[in-house]
């Protein structure tokens, strides 16, 4: 969970809920587990946590986003890297620099990081481009999904294989895709900015092998709530199966500046 403060820089914080009913609130952090980088840093500007995974000795590995500030281009996303060693309350950097740093392939984002464990491999699916675009005025960023491999998730190569281009008019990038493995391959729910909207909406693929993959937007039943706190955009989802539910927790209006909710899977 990011939490941010008056200036609207984000720190990185938890909430703990009960497994079959997300809405009661078991606790919450009171501290950031991960505060912004040092001065200069490429996450002095805001920290945003996009995927954890647990390693064979305990401890846990958060990939998560740092907000580098431009002048030519509004920002940089790049990915950095932390480990906790008390089960998520606490985590340090394991470099002060990206571990998904810039390079000619993807210039300006390298983010969004989703990593999962597959067969004694380390398998990320994140956010990468090199384009801002002029949108009603305003430049925004461009970016597809992609994906590489690491033998021990620490070490990534400089760029990776387009897996989920942008080919929709209406779309100029993705946000990051939260991955589980299915019965018949491999799920995907992620985020897509629509140039009509000005807005996130939640996205669904389907895929054998995690390289290639077939949009299924019309299997995911979720929306905006007109006049909600979610009624002008939905994004960031995050799926977790416990105590016999399946839930997908997702952000609300203007980044989930108004708070975060959940959706439950409904059996067919």
């Amino acid at each position: 969970m990011q939490c941010r403060d008056e200036k609207g820089i984000g720190r990185v914080g938890f909430v703990d809920v009960s497994g079959s009913d997300p809405s009661r609130i078991l606790g919450v952090s009171d501290e950031p587990c991960l505060d912004v980088g040092l001065p200069g840093t490429f996450d002095e500007n805001g920290v945003l946590p996009t995927s954890v995974i647990q390693l064979d000795d305990g401890r846990l590995l958060m990939y998560y986003v740092g907000f580098e500030l431009g002048k030519s281009i509004r920002y940089r996303l790049l990915t950095g890297l932390a480990i906790s060693e008390d089960g998520g309350n606490h985590f340090s950097r394991a470099h002060h620099t990206p571990i998904l740093e810039r390079s000619d392939a993807e210039l300006y984002f390298r983010c969004a990081s989703f990593v999962l464990r597959d067969a004694g491999r380390y398998r990320m699916w994140y956010a990468g481009g090199s384009e801002w675009i002029p949108v009603n005025g305003k430049l925004m960023p461009c970016y597809d999904l992609r994906h590489i491999e690491s033998p021990n998730g620490f070490d990534w190569p400089a760029s990776g294989k387009i897996v989920l281009p942008v080919v929709n008019d209406d779309e100029h990038g993705f946000g990051r895709p939260w991955v589980r493995a299915h019965q018949s391959g491999f799920q995907m729910f992620f985020s897509v900015r629509k140039l009509s909207l000005g807005q996130y909406r939640l996205a669904y693929a389907e895929s054998s092998d995690g390289i290639h993959w077939v949009r299924r937007d019309e299997l995911l039943g979720l929306d905006v709530s007109p006049g909600e706190w979610d009624g002008e955009a939905i994004m960031y989802s995050a799926v977790t199966q416990t105590a016999g539910h399946t839930w997908l927790f997702y952000n609300g209006n203007n980044f989930g500046e108004h708070g975060m909710g959940f959706a439950e899977l409904e059996s067919a």
